[in-house]
């Protein structure tokens, strides 16, 4: 049926196309052109618009050849199988485990048989019952009443034939069995020794014990509790991302999509489950470890069980997670491989603590300069002495400790092994550790030049290394130098700038010289770590902190922005932190656990095998704090001083025997060449400078530009803790 107002609007539109005048488009052409590349076709009219998106090629990406060779292969054989550390410790767990199963039912072997002894006429009147039931085919009974009650006699009868037929065959198995049963005794009786019979009768009343037990009271308990974790199923994971408030992820989900794309199934990975995958276009690995605490609420898992992380390989949207059966707290950790025995290289890595799969993550404290920041209370302290600790298992190592908060919690390792050991913020302690510096600033010096005067084919990279620490001559052996509470050192209002100066200098020049400096604070700001040592620092440990303040200044500029984040460790995580350093992106790991008798332990084995070799000395063997004084001269003071300003140009000979006049007890016996090769590290050019003699005799001989000098004063001074 017509509608009366379809004429009006069929006029109406013909109108306003007649109106408009458009063109006729040949489809074929059009195709062919969108197929052509916009590159190779240069249109003369500029308002033509251009194709941006070329037509896919029949294969897109590289070929098979090329996807073979960018392939991702997974391990054939597991990562722990493959470490015979891991192996070690899983199978000393295993042992363990059955060991402690065996011993602890072992011992309750005797209540066990007690409680079976007693439940045995329990156990004997149901096996009696069971059997009479068994006999009169009472499982049947139930059918044959449902017929009475339909009052089907011919089903009824038929049943009843079938029970009689059971409860005679029955009836003679079981006298059968009886019969046997009794001669069976009865010649156990007569013909078995005595210990067949005992044991005999203690497995029947074992055994009828066994029937007689109770559903709610078993026997046997379990020596081990082990724990309950929910298997990681893709579902839960995208249920949890769904709850974490992502808008992107919700978005997806709310389309029918996962919002997750998962690049590799979900796998065991140590005491763990490991998921990894792609999260949606725009969305960081970031986002989600802001989470961290949904994401463990949607995984119904404790905070410490959830480990989400970025992987460095992979753009940032590739997500890691890894769920841990128990909290990284809680879970057991492997005994340290140095507590009761072994020596180290510092030059190699050494393990010092596990990450959350509880796989060893080892450090090397040679050419390095480390950190250790974190709030009170959180295992700051007993980091460092696990670092020290293990400088001292190196007996060429020589220790520098300095304990500021003072409460002794380096005494361990500075008692037993340090060279130079000090407790305390007294002012007398802090001019021992003072006097230290300034010593330690000098060996500094001394070592570049000893390593500058190498060849090259014994010091090839101009940096000690361990077979140039093990020749004694050279004085090259590692030293050490841990501060707890550096900020005392760095704030004192007199001794605070040199501290600084010489921090500085041994922070950017000691570790090539063999020179290692650890500094821990818990106030971890720009006074407690000056920036010319924060930024130097290759190695860090920062435990809880509170602020991305704290966090940066600690892990390095911007590392709260790249989700590496201190402040989410919770206030039960100790000794739990961020470990960066090793060439590798930051870690999270659990520091080995000593305390003060197992930390003595140690200290007293690195005391007897520094004693064997003839290499303790210091604090150690009770040397006075005045032996650390060191030298307090200035050599490039000195030569001013004995370069008058009207003197532009100087024989180094001269410069000498000018020297012996003013420090006799420093340079007496020293001349030309000596200055020259002392000037030398400071970039003092010795040249060709022309003279009288003494004889009133003019010649050219090698002597160095007062100017020269002056420059090189003045940049040093420009320069705090220059050499």
């Amino acid at each position: 049926m017509k509608h009366p107002d379809d004429d009006e609007l069929f006029n109406r539109l013909e109108a306003e196309m007649a109106g408009t005048r458009a063109d006729v488009v040949d489809l074929d052409k059009a195709r062919a052109a969108r197929e052509t590349d916009p590159a190779d076709v240069e249109s003369e009219d500029p308002t033509v618009p251009v194709m941006v998106d070329r037509p896919a090629p029949a294969v897109t990406g590289p070929g098979y050849l090329g996807r073979l060779a960018g392939a991702k292969r997974r391990d054939v054989v597991p990562l722990w199988l493959r470490s015979v550390a891991e192996l070690k410790t899983a199978s000393a767990w295993v042992a363990r485990h059955y060991a402690h199963a065996t011993g602890y039912h072992a011992l309750r072997t005797p209540v066990y048989a007690a409680r079976l002894a007693l439940q045995a006429p329990t156990g004997l009147a149901r096996f009696v019952g069971g059997t009479m039931r068994w006999m009169a085919d009472r499982e049947g009974e139930p059918v044959r009443l449902a017929a009475v009650r339909r009052e089907d006699a011919a089903e009824y009868l038929k049943l009843s034939r079938q029970r009689d037929g059971r409860v005679r065959l029955r009836t003679l198995v079981a006298v059968l069995g009886m019969f046997v049963g009794l001669a069976l005794a009865l010649a156990l009786y007569v013909l078995a020794p005595g210990w067949l019979q005992a044991v005999s009768v203690s497995a029947l009343v074992l055994a009828l014990g066994a029937h007689g037990r109770k559903a709610d009271a078993p026997v046997i308990h379990r020596a081990v509790e082990l724990p309950k974790a929910s298997k990681l199923t893709s579902d839960i994971v995208l249920r949890a991302l769904g709850a974490i408030g992502i808008p992107a992820i919700n978005q997806a989900q709310s389309k029918g999509r996962d919002g997750f794309e998962f690049t590799a199934p979900i796998t065991r990975d140590g005491p763990g489950w490991r998921a990894e995958g792609n999260l949606p276009f725009g969305v960081t690995v970031t986002d989600v470890i802001e989470k961290r605490e949904r994401l463990a609420s949607g995984l119904r898992r404790p905070l410490g069980c959830v480990w989400p992380e970025a992987e460095s390989e992979e753009h940032p949207g590739h997500l890691v997670l890894w769920v841990g059966d128990q909290t990284l707290k809680a879970a057991p950790k492997p005994a340290w491989p140095l507590l009761k025995s072994g020596t180290v290289d510092l030059f190699k890595p050494v393990a010092y603590g596990t990450d959350q799969r509880g796989r060893w993550v080892a450090v090397t404290l040679m050419f390095i300069a480390g950190i250790i920041g974190a709030i009170p209370r959180m295992g700051k302290t007993f980091l460092l002495r696990l670092l020290l600790l293990i400088a001292a298992l190196d007996p060429r190592a020589e220790l520098h400790t300095y304990d500021m908060k003072g409460t002794g919690d380096l005494d361990p390792v500075g008692e037993a092994v340090s060279h130079r050991h000090g407790v305390g913020e007294e002012d007398e302690t802090l001019k021992y550790a003072l006097a230290d510096f300034r010593a330690l600033r000098e060996e500094l010096r001394r070592r570049t030049k000893v390593i500058r005067s190498l060849p090259r084919d014994i010091c090839p990279e101009s940096k000690v290394t361990s077979q140039l620490a093990d020749k004694r001559s050279l004085g090259l052996h590692p030293i050490v130098v841990g501060v707890d509470e550096c900020q005392v050192m760095f704030e004192h209002p007199e001794y605070g700038k040199e501290f600084e100066e010489i921090a500085t200098d041994l922070v950017k020049r000691g570790p090539a010289t063999g020179i290692v400096l650890l500094l821990a604070t818990q106030r971890p700001d720009a006074k407690s770590l000056p920036t010319g040592i924060s930024a130097n620092a290759s190695t860090r440990f920062c435990l809880k902190v509170m602020g991305q303040t704290e966090n940066d200044m600690v892990l390095g500029t911007s590392s709260y922005k790249r989700g590496v984040r201190a402040t989410m460790f919770a206030w039960g995580d100790k000794g739990l932190h961020y470990f960066v350093g090793e060439g590798s992106d930051a870690r999270i790991v659990s520091s080995t656990f000593l305390d003060a008798p197992l930390a003595e332990r140690v200290a007293a084995r690195a005391r007897k095998v520094r004693d064997k070799a003839g290499l303790l000395s210091g604090y150690a063997l009770g040397e006075a704090p005045e032996t650390v004084t060191g030298p307090t001269y200035d050599l490039l003071a000195d030569v001013a001083a004995v370069v008058p300003e009207g003197e532009e140009r100087v024989w180094n000979e001269r410069i000498a025997a000018r020297l012996a006049e003013l420090r006799p007890e420093v340079y007496g016996g020293w001349k030309g060449e000596n200055v020259t090769s002392a000037l030398k590290p400071h970039g003092i050019r010795t040249r060709d400078v022309a003279g009288t003699t003494e004889d009133g005799t003019r010649t050219t001989r090698r002597g160095i530009v007062r100017a020269d000098l002056l420059k090189t004063i003045a940049e040093r001074n420009e320069k705090p803790g220059a050499a």
